[in-house]
């Protein structure tokens, strides 16, 4: 990060701490580096953050340790689910309010494809689907083409949702335990989900890669009309 070559200037001491935090889950990494790219450009381009220099940077690296168009194409389809959130969370709340008008809609039916094309079934959808069965289907459709595409294995969709669920901008533990338990069923280890939480967590530095820039920005306008 170039903002951080002035912090070496000014605070030297945490700017070796920065770089050390960062450096972490490549030198310790249970992942291979383009996994590990993916890993980070979805926690930048998540709709919670939407880090524009932080996923031109990912997107680069991930190009430069092989990465395909598909499959970065493919880590945004994973991540542009996040929205889904505001369903999972605030249908139940819905609960006790009166239910919504009968209509002729097949939900088990929904509910079938949706195992079926995505592999699991949380309870969490429930509410969704009864109240809102349309806008569960549609939403079925929209989560499920990249993984009808597969070009990136299961494993590592599980783990792209696990990096964005878990980000500080976004903290969703129920999907988090949801995915942390798909992905071992799809063969990931601790160790591999380890580096993955790793990855997720270092977005802190980015307080420093957009605020020093500004800093300074703001000191030279003030010297300069002093």
């Amino acid at each position: 990060m170039k903002a951080l070559e002035a912090l070496r200037a000014t605070d030297p001491e945490f700017y070796a701490a920065c770089v050390e935090l960062l450096d972490v889950p490549h030198r310790h990494s249970a992942l291979d580096a383009k996994t590990r790219e993916l890993i980070a450009l979805a926690v930048n381009a998540a709709v919670t953050h939407l880090h524009e220099p932080g996923i031109r940077r990912h997107v680069r690296a991930a190009l430069d340790h092989g990465a395909t168009r598909e499959e970065i194409m493919e880590t945004f389809q994973l991540t542009a689910v996040l929205g889904i959130h505001a369903a999972s969370t605030g249908f139940p709340l819905l609960r006790d309010l009166p239910p919504p008008p009968s209509d002729d809609i097949d939900r088990e039916s929904i509910k079938a494809e949706f195992v079926r094309r995505r592999g699991y079934w949380d309870t969490a959808w429930e509410d969704v689907l009864q109240r809102a069965p349309a806008f569960f289907a549609a939403y079925l459709n929209f989560s499920a083409i990249p993984w009808n595409r597969g070009v990136l294995e299961p494993k590592v969709k599980e783990l792209i949702y696990i990096a964005i669920d878990a980000s500080a901008t976004h903290l969703f533990t129920d999907g988090l335990k949801v995915h942390i338990d798909n992905a071992i069923g799809h063969g990931a280890t601790p160790d591999e989900i380890a580096t993955v939480l790793e990855i997720a967590s270092t977005i802190g530095v980015q307080t420093m890669e957009v605020g020093i820039p500004i800093l300074q920005e703001e000191l030279a306008r003030r010297a300069a009309t002093t």
